[in-house]
């Protein structure tokens, strides 16, 4: 894990004592709310529905437990005793103060963590793979170069007022888990003659105008990959849309001026500023690699692991559904679910945070990450330790076994919090995970991911899901649209609209006809409804959604 030199430390913390002057300034009066508006979003700082959320980054989703544990006294001094996890890797506080939160940021420097560009027409945090650096099927880890473009874009004086804010992931596998097609840049790391090197694809993302992202250039040497990244914000930043703030967005420079001449564009800016990257970007990214050396695996016997898998029904439940492979021997990857059934996805307490800081210091090489997907992962778990990991995540209500199930759905705040939505996402989620727990048919149903938004700026993803769910407002009634076959791996795709969309007392039902529907579709139990859906298309669900409730109407 990469920590803070000299320089850091004294940036951020001269960063945090100008926002506490303007805070100061703000509450006597001396700055008008417009005034400080862009001041307090260059830290992180939002006014919502009815107080303020401050917006934390965790750099491509790492945390070590000292940071998990300095989060928890956060939300217990200075906010409600939670924190919300979000899409993009991060943690929010939803009430805090205006006068605590330049102490709150001073709390998180004490750590090596802040909250500059987490807000703003910049390029935000840098989100990358949750299972990085232990994923079984990885070329290489992607968190040194993710580190790298962090550091490269924090506070960049060419990017600090771009037409739109800036989103790039990173992935290290072949298998998609960092949603690369649907960010502005995504960057894969790929092996072309016996050479690593990137993969970068430019113009995705969901919102007004879902897109996903096209193929910039093949192949990019590590030499040339800063320079290349910097050249393509540089033409967007250049003929980027800023007379319409709905289509200033890269996706939109894409596809308006095809990939063909951004691509042109984009090779004529890197040859010219190529030469100006002399070698320093290199010497630092091999200085941030030594930063993230393999962990000290062990070599033990897993016969605990064994006996508890044969002999505890709800242990093997949990690790079939919560544990994925991991690249050394007798080791696995633990998904901490923050979707127990009924509770609000991505919310951990104060508590929960504790325990999971205890549990990787204790049994994980005192490594967390954050996914996109709002849940917890240990990385580095040895086999042996597993049934003690779940003891203890049971006993504090973090044993949810529903990792990619109907239950584990993503979701954004909603109007319960968010000043921008235009309907609840929260209480719909809460109450499709209540439901199909009821019906006992989530492990039955297998791999089906529901992603919910409040409103047309997706921060649910909900286009990319198999089943979406778009809450918008229709003449003062809130009105669930939803979007059928979307796909947020490496194939990528944007889900179909599927026609009229529901209230909020209908959309339970409505969800509960697809799934019945795909039950009845499937042609064996091993067909997932991603496969069942690129199979038989959208006509039968449709009918499934629609046509019974013309049968009711008939009758």
């Amino acid at each position: 894990m990469y920590s803070y030199n000299e320089f850091d430390t004294a940036f951020v913390a001269e960063r945090n004592k100008q926002f506490r002057a303007q805070v100061e300034r703000r509450i006597d009066g001396s700055l008008t709310e417009d005034e400080f508006k862009p001041l307090r979003l260059m830290n992180g700082l939002y006014l919502q529905l009815h107080a303020y959320m401050l917006r934390v980054a965790i750099p491509y989703g790492t945390l070590d437990s000292a940071k998990m544990r300095k989060l928890a006294d956060i939300a217990d001094r200075w906010d409600k005793g939670y924190g919300h996890f979000t899409t993009r890797q991060n943690i929010q506080y939803n009430w805090p103060k205006l006068n605590d939160v330049p102490d709150m940021l001073d709390a998180l420097a004490e750590v090596e963590m802040h909250a500059i560009q987490t807000s703003g027409n910049t390029i935000r945090n840098v989100t990358a793979d949750h299972f990085a650096g232990a994923a079984a099927d990885e070329i290489a880890d992607p968190r040194p170069v993710a580190e790298l473009i962090r550091q490269w874009s924090t506070d960049h004086p060419e990017f600090q007022f771009l037409p739109r804010k800036f989103k790039v992931a990173v992935t290290g596998s072949p298998n998609d888990r960092a949603v690369i097609k649907a960010h502005d840049i995504g960057i894969q790391i790929v092996e072309q003659a016996g050479e690593t090197g990137y993969r970068v694809i430019v113009g995705g993302g969901l919102g007004r105008t879902p897109m996903i992202g096209k193929v910039l250039r093949d192949f990019v040497s590590q030499q040339d990959l800063l320079p290349y990244l910097e050249a393509t914000v540089s033409v967007w930043n250049q003929i980027g849309r800023r007379d319409n703030k709905y289509k200033a967005r890269i996706k939109i420079t894409v596809h308006e001026h095809g990939i063909d001449e951004i691509r042109a564009r984009v090779e004529e800016r890197f040859a010219t500023i190529r030469p100006s990257f002399g070698g320093v970007d290199l010497e630092l990214f091999d200085r941030i690699k030594d930063a993230f050396a393999e962990p000290a695996y062990r070599d033990a016997p897993v016969a605990e692991y064994e006996t508890a898998y044969k002999h505890d029904p709800i242990f093997r439940s949990w690790a079939d559904t919560n544990l994925a492979d991991h690249r050394a021997p007798g080791y696995a990857i633990v998904q901490i679910s923050l979707k127990t059934h009924g509770a609000t996805p991505g919310d951990a307490s104060s508590e929960q945070m504790r325990v999971m800081a205890d549990l990787a210091e204790k049994f994980g090489h005192d490594e967390l990450r954050i996914s996109h997907e709002q849940n917890v992962i240990l990385p580095h778990v040895h086999k042996s330790d597993l049934p003690v990991i779940h003891a203890m995540l049971k006993k504090h209500g973090l044993a949810t076994a529903n990792i990619g199930l109907i239950s584990d759905i993503i979701a954004c705040p909603g109007m319960d919090y968010c000043a921008l939505a235009t309907a609840r996402s929260i209480p719909i989620a809460q109450e499709i995970a209540t439901r199909f727990d009821e019906l006992k048919l989530e492990h039955e149903i297998g791999d089906l991911k529901i992603k919910i938004s409040g409103c047309i700026n997706a921060c649910g993803h909900h286009h990319v899901g198999h089943i979406g769910i778009l809450g918008l407002d229709r003449a003062g009634v809130e009105n669930y649209q939803i979007t059928l076959g979307g796909d947020a791996t490496e194939n990528a795709r944007v889900g179909d609209r599927t026609g009229p969309g529901f209230s909020a007392d209908e959309i339970l039902g409505a969800i509960e006809r697809i799934v019945y529907a795909y039950l009845d579709l499937r042609s064996d139990a091993s067909e997932t409804f991603a496969q069942t859906y690129a199979r038989v298309g959208l006509d039968p669900f449709k009918t499934a959604l629609y046509e019974q409730d013309k049968a009711y109407a008939a009758e």
